[in-house]
């Protein structure tokens, strides 16, 4: 049962730490795209979730890439960037391949395509727009953050089990409040026996084995003669009848 218990708790252990884990890339690709135009990252690193086959087959939509902080003067064609954009109107940030580089009084310019796609980006980019380079990709991951991403993946992957997991703690520190209120009553019950056996033995009526051994033979001797007084009763209410039924 011990042994259990103890499996039940490591595996407890290891189901939260992979709900953190997943609460913590979570919050890397729900909010890697800030107001300001700028992505949160660890360690120069950002997750983005695909939403598109633009760039299939290197990456796919419902992957989930990892793109570096990079110097964007060692870009070279083929490289592979995430930058701002605009599409259908809105902010956006998109991940190309370098199909050309063109420089113009020093300052440089990047013309992206989609390796999917049959012709170039129509917006041309800027050092400025670009975010970082693609690193590599964890086939579908990006469907489970898209997923955690809504109010209902978020509630049922993260915040549910979270409380689950609290709800036992509670439960653990109750369990283990209790029990060690009754170590603590057989504690202070042992103490009161300790303290009659000392103040039998100061009356000096310590009780030793052999004492033990005696009162347990007097037990036996006085239960002996019980049976024997039984014994003898009954004898004589059945010599009692004898008589009535010989008077007849």
């Amino acid at each position: 049962m011990q042994s259990v218990k103890k499996v039940a708790s490591i595996a407890l252990s290891v189901v939260m730490w992979i709900i953190i884990l997943v609460a913590a890339l979570y919050a890397f690709t729900t909010l890697a795209t800030r107001e300001d135009g700028s992505v949160s990252g660890i360690a120069g690193f950002t997750p983005l979730a695909v939403q598109s086959d633009s760039m299939a087959p290197t990456f796919n939509k419902g992957d989930l890439i990892f793109i570096k902080k990079c110097d964007t003067s060692k870009l070279e064609v083929g490289d592979i960037v995430t930058f701002h954009t605009i599409i259908d109107n809105e902010y956006a940030l998109n991940t190309h391949r370098i199909a050309a580089i063109d420089e113009v009084n020093g300052m440089r310019s990047f013309t992206t395509k989609g390796d999917n796609n049959d012709v170039a980006d129509t917006h041309i980019i800027s050092d400025g727009d670009i975010v970082g380079k693609y690193v590599f990709a964890l086939p579908q991951m990006g469907k489970v953050m898209d997923f955690l991403s809504s109010s209902m993946g978020f509630l049922i992957v993260i915040v549910l089990p979270m409380l689950l997991f609290f709800i036992y703690q509670v439960y653990h520190l109750i369990v283990v409040g209790m029990n060690l209120k009754r170590a603590m009553a057989e504690e202070d019950r042992l103490a009161a026996a300790a303290a009659i056996v000392d103040a039998e033995g100061k009356g000096d009526t310590t009780v030793t084995a052999d004492n033990a051994a005696e009162q347990l033979a007097q037990a036996e001797a006085k239960l002996e003669e019980a049976r024997r007084l039984k014994a003898e009763a009954e004898a004589a209410m059945n010599a009692t009848k004898q008589e009535g039924t010989d008077g007849e």
